[in-house]
């Protein structure tokens, strides 16, 4: 009967398969007590020492393929361009030897390119910033920081830029770049900085290159999209005008792709800030380190100064590089070259008149540490008096959630049978994708398994799920808030593009304030970090509903509540799922960092693993966060897809 309606006898059900799979893993939960112990925690035979095969392979690139000459060479060439940068922004002894430039000079410049790029409130913020940071004496930190980001970001455009043309070209590159983009663009910021120390040792040059591996990858994806973007009708046009190849790519292809590729750029520079800031845990100094030192002192008053100089840098950068990306080149007319380069002349008088009073007073030019303001003793004053109001209810709440919450939890997790978590995301991954997708899921959740890290991952994925959790309660509700008015919805939004521009070590800040060095702190950081991708998905997604849709729903009697959960939210999940995903990512990213104020998860042995320069297993810790995310991506947009195919045809 099957064979005469097409379908092969020997197909199988999906979800009868996926079924079983799952009733299979819950036997395995429910007689745990009876099972093996291989089938509770794979044996220590049945570990693959990856970390020593990783080792092995580093030193035998190090040693006899010679790449530590190569990487030598390279780290020289960062070295001179960070001597420069550094001589030019803070005064260091190298070349030019022309240094420092007065904070003046660069805070004019920051204001004029603020306000070519984004009119008066731009270069009010940009130039604010630069009178804040000089003001509050933090002037060399702030520099030390930005003359790594003035280097690694060049490097990194153009090589994204490079890849991204050799993808767009090459199918075959794209298919070899591709897996290697989604597990670069997964991994913690700490797997990248210890094969940089193995390889260049610590410091500014460590860090300067680390933040340019890690800020390749977006480049390499907004340019290889801008490519494939550009109309054939531009295409035939510049052929048409008699181009060669290579004309064709410079004067016309990239032209036309520019947005793509300076949103590219932004992307670059947002990622170069967050690498710079967390680069203080390989001897990167600047904003970061000192952060980092006061954070570990309990300095609340000065890591808030520090917290604010480092999101308005943030700010300043995001919304500068946003700005060019979204402004099209213009052509200005003019009798002569005054008139044709306005802002241009009053730059250079600014210029001429910043050098003039930096030597008129030495306080135009460096602002000395006795000489600046501080907002550190009010600051201390107001939040410890803050402390003490609200400690009775951060203390219960702390007791209460470690003791009849996060322990119970993390205990449940760490109970589960290997077999049984391996045998339900397999289930799970079918019932979704089939039999792929099962395979996919195995693929991801088997070399953690093998890997001897498995109750340090169940932590992870206790602390993540906790978290997105959390931010799901509260993300989706503020979601519905923002999304019921345009206004509303602009102001929320607004919020979330400010908010994912802070570095991670920002969120760090508040949460050790209220609940100190613990897990509650940890999971406070996580699902304040991960709910803002929530709330941006929820307005998103309930905004971008088609209005004959919701106008039919109205016009057929359904009240708003009825409008709401049978109409908008249905339509809208696919794009919350994206959301969820999102937040999955934020979460494990910063679960790693706040591994900093006290977790026994992966976090915690990856940064043991960066203080041992221990190649092989910071990599395989790296690669198991990495799989985790990935897993949670495949099944939550396979899903989404999916669902979304299944909107379409009833629609239609």
């Amino acid at each position: 009967m099957t064979a005469a309606l097409g379908k092969p006898p020997f197909q199988l059900d999906q979800r009868r398969v996926a079924q079983a799979i799952l009733l299979a893993a819950l036997v395995l939960v429910a007689f745990r007590g009876a099972l093996p112990a291989g089938l509770v925690r794979l044996p220590e035979a049945m570990v693959v020492p990856f970390a020593d095969w990783i080792n092995a392979a580093f030193a035998f690139a190090q040693d006899d393929l010679g790449l530590m000459s190569l990487t030598r060479a390279f780290s020289d060439a960062v070295e001179l361009c960070l001597d420069v940068t550094a001589n030019l922004l803070y005064g260091k002894s190298r070349w030019p030897n022309v240094g420092p430039i007065p904070w003046v000079v660069i805070a004019a410049t920051a204001g004029m390119a603020g306000y070519a790029l984004g009119g008066l409130r731009l270069a009010l913020l940009a130039a604010g910033t630069f009178v804040w940071i000089a003001v509050m004496g933090q002037w060399k930190w702030a520099m030390e920081t930005l003359s790594v980001i003035v280097v690694s970001v060049p490097f990194s455009v153009i090589f994204g830029l490079l890849m991204g043309v050799l993808a767009w070209r090459y199918r075959l590159a794209e298919r070899i770049l591709n897996p290697i983009l989604n597990i670069a663009q997964s991994l913690p910021h700490f797997a990248y900085m210890i094969p940089v120390v193995v390889f260049i040792g610590v410091g500014p040059k460590a860090g300067a290159i680390v933040t340019i591996i890690f800020s390749v990858p977006p480049m390499i994806r907004m340019s290889l999209l801008g490519l494939r973007a550009v109309s054939p009708e531009i295409i035939e046009s510049g052929k048409m005008s008699g181009t060669t190849r290579w004309q064709l790519m410079t004067r016309v292809r990239l032209p036309a792709a520019r947005t793509e590729i300076l949103i590219g750029v932004n992307q670059v520079i947002m990622q170069s800030l967050a690498m710079v800031v967390l680069a203080s845990f390989i001897g990167m100094p600047g904003l970061g380190q000192k952060l980092l030192q006061l954070l570990q002192a309990l300095k609340i008053g000065l890591s808030v100064e520090i917290g604010i100089t480092i999101v308005l840098l943030a700010i300043v950068l995001d919304r500068m590089s946003k700005a060019w990306a979204m402004k099209q080149p213009e052509h200005v007319e003019g009798e002569t070259w005054v008139q044709r380069h306005r802002l241009l002349t009053i730059w250079l008088g600014l210029v001429a008149l910043g050098f003039l009073a930096a030597w008129a007073h030495p306080y135009f030019a460096e602002v000395e540490r006795k000489q600046a303001l501080s907002m550190a003793g009010p600051i201390d004053v107001v939040v410890g008096g803050f402390i003490d109001l609200v400690d009775p209810v951060t203390d219960w709440l702390r007791w209460f959630l470690i003791t009849w919450v996060l322990i119970p939890l993390r205990d449940a997790f760490l109970w589960l049978p290997t077999s049984a978590v391996v045998l339900a995301l397999a289930g799970i991954g079918w019932r979704i994708g089939g039999w792929r997708s099962a395979l996919v899921c195995l693929a991801f959740v088997l070399p953690i398994a093998l890997s001897g890290w498995w109750d340090r991952a169940m932590i992870t994925a206790y602390t993540v799920f906790v978290s997105v959790t959390l931010a799901l309660l509260i993300g989706v509700p503020l979601g519905l808030m923002g999304a019921a008015n345009e206004t509303r919805a602009r102001r929320f939004l607004l919020v979330c593009d400010t908010a994912q521009t802070f570095p991670s070590f920002i969120y760090l800040i508040p949460v050790i304030m209220l609940f100190g060095v613990n897990d509650v702190a940890v999971v406070a950081a996580v699902t304040v970090f991960a709910t803002v991708p929530i709330v941006r998905y929820t307005i998103e997604g309930l905004r971008n509903i088609p209005p004959e849709i919701v106008e039919s729903a109205q016009m057929s009697g359904a009240s708003p509540g009825q409008l709401l959960r049978h109409v908008k939210l249905p339509l809208a999940v696919p794009t919350l799922v994206v959301g969820a995903n999102q937040s999955i990512m934020f979460a494990l990213f910063m679960v790693i960092i706040a591994a900093f104020i006290g977790t026994q998860d992966l976090g915690q042995e990856m940064q043991r693993a960066l203080s041992s320069t221990d190649v092989g297993k910071g990599l395989v810790l790296g690669f198991a966060v990495a799989f985790m995310g990935l897993l949670a991506d495949h099944l939550l947009l396979r899903w989404a897809r999916s669902r979304n195919a299944s909107l379409g045809s009833s629609q239609s």
